[in-house]
């Protein structure tokens, strides 16, 4: 038996965590657990008022970590975030699952995660600690407490670049998952399921450090899988996705930014 355990606030839920905690926002990942009979805990822990919804702080844009990707969706300042929370499920996942969540959501999910770090997002936890996106995944495994929210600056329109490849459409989760910012001489370049956590490529990064041109794309196809590592599952072995990585690179790069 599973004990649920309601707390008003996000702060207070996180206090109220501990050993055999798990914390419910959307359920999507949690719910899962329960039902497969995960024996890892024994009570869940939620919060009645989540922060949910879209401001701004001296960041930028400031997104709740309870916000769904149907509420992405409804709002228009975040159309550049439109094309990943679109392919995030069907209604019913977007209706449930949110940001918060998804920076957590182990391989083959996790595509809004890799979105924040090509955005060069900060994680906001409860209680006013910040984590650059890129630490934060790196050790979200170790990390105690919980996210209230996640700040980035908006892209300039055609900066932000994304592509979900996926073998059933139009809501099949993701072979692989690229997301690339291209801003000034500092490129940030991602790539979801090609490690544990989403990862930035560098040395694609390096090879686009002059601005997307044919040569340019060509330089970070031939190197965007140096300090990656993809494993094999059911949807696609190691090889493969390495194979073809450069190929969808290519694509995404061509194809033109979002705005």
């Amino acid at each position: 038996m599973v004990a649920v355990e309601t707390y008003q606030t996000v702060a207070e839920a996180a206090a109220g965590l501990g050993e055999g905690a798990r914390y419910l926002g959307g359920g999507t990942i949690v719910m899962r657990q329960v039902n497969y009979g995960d024996q890892g805990f024994h009570r869940i822990v939620r919060a009645a008022r989540p922060e949910r919804g879209i401001g701004n702080d001296v960041q930028g844009l400031r997104i709740g970590a309870g916000t769904t990707m149907a509420d992405i969706l409804a709002h228009a300042e975040l159309s550049f975030l439109h094309p990943v929370a679109g392919q995030i499920g069907g209604p019913a996942i977007r209706n449930m699952a949110t940001v918060g969540g998804n920076l957590f959501a182990e391989n083959p999910y996790g595509d809004m995660a890799a979105a924040l770090l090509a955005l060069d997002a900060q994680v906001i936890m409860a209680g006013g600690q910040t984590h650059p996106m890129e630490r934060f995944l790196a050790d979200r495994k170790h990390m105690r407490g919980l996210v209230e929210a996640v700040s980035l600056q908006r892209p300039q329109p055609g900066a932000f670049y994304y592509r979900k490849v996926s073998r059933v459409k139009p809501k099949g989760v993701a072979v692989i998952t690229l997301a690339a910012l291209i801003r000034g001489g500092e490129p940030r370049v991602v790539f979801g399921n090609m490690a544990a956590a989403p990862m930035r490529a560098h040395a694609a990064e390096r090879a686009l450090g002059g601005g997307v041109s044919e040569a340019s794309i060509a330089a970070a196809c031939a190197v965007c899988t140096e300090g990656l590592s993809p494993t094999d599952d059911a949807l696609a072995s190691a090889w493969y996705r390495a194979e073809v990585a450069p190929v969808h690179l290519r694509r995404m790069l061509e194809s033109g930014g979002h705005s």
